[in-house]
């Protein structure tokens, strides 16, 4: 050991068995409360307020797919191809699961505007990710 360091004493933790500090209250690893508190002298109960979220970050983390949002993942492809050849009567919408846009599509696709929205949408398509999320 070179003369500058400074060996670290250690303990393991009681939950997860993972070394930790030795004068650690909170396990490093799992988190958890190891030790109480020193310096209570009334004897009052010791909380340590260990606020990981767990559970909501699982959450969060299985709904958000690679930071794009939650939602249904959809092929950008796929989108891009129906807006291009289908797009003036919202097949790209229905594909989204957009159903209301779609039937809007649908119902003033006899005045061309949908399809003007749609060409916009093929090149909004284009700079998507793949898979995006809906």
């Amino acid at each position: 050991m070179a003369e500058n360091e400074v060996e670290m004493k250690t303990k393991f933790c009681k939950h997860c068995g993972e070394k930790i500090p030795e004068d650690a209250v909170i396990c490093t690893k799992c988190g958890r409360q190891v030790e109480d508190l020193k310096g209570n002298k009334n004897g009052a109960d010791q909380i340590v307020i260990n606020n990981n979220n767990n559970a909501s970050a699982a959450a969060s983390a299985s709904a958000t797919a690679g930071g794009y949002g939650a939602g249904r993942e959809k092929n950008k492809w796929v989108a891009f191809i129906l807006c291009l050849f289908l797009g003036g009567i919202g097949a790209h919408k229905f594909y989204e699961g957009k159903t209301g846009t779609g039937i809007i599509y649908l119902l003033f696709c006899w005045t061309g505007i949908p399809a003007f929205i749609a060409f916009i949408e093929c090149i909004i398509y284009l700079f998507k990710p793949n898979p995006y999320y809906v």
